[in-house]
């Protein structure tokens, strides 16, 4: 029987790219984000190849969260793996210049939406003693980088909460991994910088980064392992970039 895998923020970048490699590798997906739209369309071209339930919602509402998983039709209700992938960064400023507002956003969903997910999804695995949790972290989340205070401390949590995570679940055979990319070019830095091309452009200048369908094929890796094999933590770089701050530009 195919596994089934739900994937948060689903509609672009690594999730969408996670989506679709899974699709065609005949996953059960259950493919989850906030725009309706493209979850739609997305759901039409991946029925070519694996079966797709959509789910449109907010991760920051922890009742929504709740209700959507408990009310999965019966053929996507066995969730053998999650991949909490929804996440955000907003704005880039020192930290008596930040807006807490977009404080809030990031650790509402790095965060707080991370653990509304996996408390509704874990405990079906706990029951079959079976599953895998993989926390999409970041390079931030190791190393902290000037003006990155909120965010980096956002995905420092998922660094923690990941190994929390694996300590609470491992005795009842739940796989539980991180994977942390650095610098990959999707609309990460779209939404940091408020839509601003000039600024998100530059980010990636005279270098290469890495793509979305990159660490797509690493998640793929990681939940192909056989069931002894455990992949608890994964550093993801570019060729051109060596720390958070240290990136080689021609």
């Amino acid at each position: 029987m195919n596994k089934t895998v739900l994937i948060t923020g689903a509609t672009a970048g690594i999730g969408k790219a996670t989506a679709e490699l899974l699709a065609q590798h005949k996953f059960n997906l259950i493919i989850c984000g906030r725009r309706k739209d493209r979850l739609v369309s997305m759901q039409k071209a991946l029925e070519t190849f694996a079966n797709v339930h959509i789910g449109s919602f907010d991760i920051r509402d922890k009742e929504a969260v709740s209700k959507f998983v408990a009310s999965l039709p019966i053929p996507f209700s066995k969730i053998d793996v999650l991949i909490n992938n929804a996440g955000n960064a907003h704005g880039l400023d020192e930290i008596h210049e930040g807006s807490t507002d977009d404080w809030e956003a990031m650790i509402d969903i790095n965060v707080k939406g991370l653990l509304y997910m996996s408390r509704a999804v874990s405990p079906q695995m706990v029951e079959r003693k079976s599953g895998h949790i993989i926390n999409i972290g970041s390079i931030a989340g190791k190393e902290p980088y000037m003006k990155g205070n909120v965010y980096c401390g956002s995905k420092h949590a998922v660094d923690a909460i990941n190994h929390g995570m694996r300590m609470d679940l491992f005795k009842y055979g739940v796989k539980v991994s991180q994977i942390c990319p650095g610098l990959v070019n999707t609309e990460f830095s779209d939404v940091r910088f408020k839509g601003d091309h000039s600024k998100s452009e530059a980010v990636y200048q005279g270098m290469t980064p890495l793509k979305a369908e990159d660490i797509a094929e690493i998640i793929h890796f990681v939940i192909t392992r056989p069931k002894h094999v455990n992949i608890s933590d994964t550093i993801v770089l570019p060729l051109d970039q060596a720390a958070s701050t240290m990136v080689h530009r021609q």
